[in-house]
C-alpha cells in the first residue's frame, strides 16, 4: 500500500503533458511489467490497465492512475519509458519540470498564484509537427513515431516444468542453435529498372530487430541486403542446401520488401513469387528439413488498397471463429502402385505430403476483393514487425507460435495511423497468417534440454 501521493510538481508535469501522453503514449506488456516489478501498479491494476480495448484508452487509465501511486511513481514511469523506447515522452516530461523550476526562481509568489489556476493546454509540440509537415509522407513519419515503440525487452526464458510439460505434444525444438534464420531485406531499389519503388524508409530498423530477437531466440541470424529477384532465389536455394538443417530443429525465413499479391520485389523490379520460396523448402526439395517447422515472415504489401477502417457498430464487441478443421481421411491400405507390387515384401515408407509443417505470417490481409498495403514507419519500422518483435520477446516462454500471432494480429487491429489532414490519418491494417504445422510449435527459448 503507497502512502502518499505523487509529488506537486510531478503531478503537474504529468497532467499538463496529458494530451500528449494519450494521444502517443504506448502501453504495452513490457511497460506495465516494468511498473509492476517497481510495485508502482498493483496486478489487478496492471490487468485492468491492459483490458482496455485501445491504446488511447490505456493510456488514459495509467495517466489517472500513476498520480495516486506514490513520491516514486513518476520516476518509475520514466524509467519505463526509457526501457520501452518512449523517450521522447520522457524528454517532455522533464521539460515541463525544467519549465515550472524556471518560473519558480522568477518568482515565487507568481508560481504560487499560477498554481491555483486550470494549467494551460500543451500544444506546442503539435503544432510545431504540423508546421514541420511538408509532405504526407513527413507527416506521417513524425505522427507514427511515438505511436512505435521498439520492445527491447529480452526474451522471457522458458522454465523446466513448462518444457516437461509441453515437450510431448509439440515440435522437438532440442537443438541448440534452434536453427538457422534467414532475413532478405530489401531497402534501396533500382532507379532504372524499379522505378515506381521508393526506397524503404524503416527497413534497415527491421532487419536489425528481427537479428536481435532470433539471435536471442537461439537461432544463427544471416541478413543479406538489397538483393534482385534472382540474387534471392540463389540466397534461398542456397540456405536449402546447408547441411547444418540436418541436426537443427527448424529454420526461419524472413522477405521484407516491397510486394504485390503472391509475390515479392527484388530491387531490380522483377518479382519473385512466394509460392516458388515454398516449393522450396517442401519435402521434396529440402529433405534436411522434412517434419521440422519452418517459419516465413513476409513484410510485404500485397496490394495498393489502403484499409481506411470502418466505425464500430454500438454494442459488445464479438468475434466469431468457426472451426474449419478438415478431418483426417485416414491412410489408404491398397492402391498405391509403388508399394503394393506382388512380390514387393519391403516395408513400405510412410509418406509424406508435398509441403508440410510450415506457418507464415503477414504483414497484410489477402481477400477475394481487396488486398491491402501494410504499413511501415520510416523511424520505427513496419507495424508487424514491431508487433512480432514485442509477442515473440514477451510471450514465446509459454505461448505456441500460432498463438503468439493470433495475438499479433489482435494488436494490429488495435492500431491506426496517425496522421492529421493526410489519407493515412486513422488507416488500419490486418495482419494474417497460414499454418500446415502439425503440432504445437513452441520455441521453448532460453531452455536448453539435458539428456
Amino acid at each position: 500500500m503507497l502512502g502518499c501521493g505523487m509529488l506537486e510538481q510531478h503531478r503537474l508535469a504529468i497532467r499538463k503533458s496529458s494530451y500528449a501522453l494519450c494521444k502517443q503514449l504506448m502501453v504495452d506488456e513490457a511497460l506495465v511489467q516494468s511498473l509492476l516489478a517497481d510495485n508502482i501498479l498493483t496486478e489487478s491494476m496492471a490487468e485492468t490497465i491492459l483490458a482496455e480495448p485501445t491504446s488511447q484508452k490505456r493510456s488514459f487509465h495509467l495517466t489517472l492512475l500513476l498520480p495516486k501511486r506514490g513520491p516514486r511513481a513518476f520516476s518509475s514511469f520514466c524509467s519505463a519509458l526509457r526501457v520501452t523506447e518512449q523517450q521522447h515522452l520522457c524528454d517532455l516530461l522533464t521539460q515541463e519540470l525544467e519549465k515550472d523550476d524556471r518560473e519558480t526562481h522568477v518568482d515565487v509568489s507568481m508560481c504560487l498564484a499560477r498554481t491555483e489556476r486550470s494549467p494551460l493546454p500543451l500544444p506546442t509540440q503539435e503544432e510545431s509537427a504540423v508546421k514541420r509537415a511538408r509532405t504526407h509522407h513527413e507527416s506521417m513519419e513524425y505522427s507514427l513515431y511515438a505511436d512505435s515503440p521498439i520492445i527491447n525487452t529480452p526474451v522471457l526464458p522458458c522454465t523446466s516444468d513448462f518444457y516437461f510439460s509441453r515437450r510431448q505434444q509439440s515440435y522437438s525444438m532440442t537443438s541448440s542453435p534452434r536453427g538457422l534464420a534467414l532475413i532478405i531485406s530489401n531497402v534501396t531499389f533500382d532507379s532504372r529498372t524499379a522505378v515506381d519503388l521508393d526506397r524503404r524508409k524503416g527497413g534497415e530498423v527491421d532487419e536489425e530487430v528481427l537479428r536481435k530477437v532470433f539471435t536471442e531466440l537461439d537461432y544463427i541470424a544471416s541478413v543479406h541486403r538489397d538483393l534482385t529477384a534472382q540474387e534471392m532465389r540463389e540466397c534461398m536455394e542456397a540456405f536449402c542446401r546447408k547441411p547444418e538443417h540436418r541436426t537443427l530443429s527448424s529454420c526461419v525465413v524472413c522477405l521484407l520488401s516491397h510486394g504485390v499479391e503472391g509475390a515479392v520485389y527484388g530491387t531490380d523490379g522483377q518479382l519473385l513469387q512466394l509460392d516458388w520460396v515454398f516449393e522450396a523448402f517442401d519435402n521434396a526439395r529440402c529433405p534436411l528439413l522434412q517434419n521440422k517447422p519452418k517459419m516465413f515472415f513476409i513484410q510485404a504489401c500485397r496490394g495498393e488498397e489502403l484499409d481506411c477502417g470502418v466505425e464500430q457498430i454500438d454494442g459488445p464487441g464479438r468475434t466469431l471463429s468457426p472451426s474449419c478443421e478438415q478431418r483426417d481421411a485416414g491412410r489408404e491400405e491398397a492402391g498405391d502402385a509403388d508399394s503394393t507390387q506382388i512380390g514387393d515384401m519391403r516395408r513400405p515408407r510412410i509418406k509424406l505430403p508435398q509441403r508440410s509443417d510450415m506457418i507464415c505470417g503477414f504483414a497484410s490481409l489477402k481477400g477475394q476483393r481487396i488486398c491491402t498495403a501494410a504499413m511501415r514507419n520510416t523511424k520505427r519500422g513496419s507495424w508487424f514487425i514491431q508487433e512480432l518483435n514485442a509477442a515473440l520477446r514477451l510471450h514465446s516462454k509459454d505461448t505456441h507460435l500460432a498463438d503468439i500471432l493470433v495475438q499479433v494480429n489482435r494488436r494490429i487491429k488495435e492500431r491506426e495511423g496517425y496522421a492529421p489532414g493526410t489519407a493515412h490519418h486513422r488507416c488500419k491494417e490486418m495482419s494474417e497468417f497460414t499454418s500446415s504445422l502439425c503440432k504445437h510449435l513452441y520455441l521453448f527459448p532460453k531452455y536448453q534440454p539435458q539428456y
